[in-house]
């Protein structure tokens, strides 16, 4: 399983809208330069987070975005899921109509292991957690 790109673009930019002062209007160009992306796709991006309650909006002259939420209560997995809705590895996951094996198939009992245990992995670091670390790595770096 590979994230999408509107997923990794979503989990950068809400990291970068965390590094900002609380409460501080981020313009859609600033975003757009720091993190590498098209203001139609940041759109795109930015439109489920929104309707997720995780970013909010402001429209006209000042306009622009900033979190709805302390980074402190936003999971990996909020931010996956309003990008991609419920993680699901595999198709039998999703439809128990998709295979006709569940009942005997073994690797059905691993595939939805696997997806527990990622969610729970992705539930356990918030938004906070990430900035923090990335604060630790950058620091390190600057040492060498």
């Amino acid at each position: 399983m590979v994230i999408t790109r509107a997923t990794e673009y979503a989990i950068r930019t809400i990291i970068y809208l965390a590094q900002q002062p609380r409460n501080e209007v981020v313009l859609k160009k600033d975003i757009c330069r720091t993190q590498g992306v098209t203001p139609a796709f940041l759109t795109k991006i930015l439109q489920p987070l929104i309707k997720n309650g995780i970013v909010s909006s402001q429209r006209g002259v000042g306009g622009g975005f900033l979190l709805a939420k302390d980074p402190a209560q936003i999971t990996l997995l909020d931010i996956f899921q309003s990008q991609e809705g419920d993680l699901k590895l595999n198709h039998c996951l999703i439809d128990s109509e998709f295979c006709a094996r569940d009942a005997f198939c073994a690797a059905h009992e691993v595939w939805e292991e696997g997806q527990q245990e990622l969610s729970k992995v992705l539930l356990r670091y918030s938004v906070a957690d990430i900035v923090l670390r990335q604060k630790k790595k950058l620091k390190a770096l600057d040492k060498n």
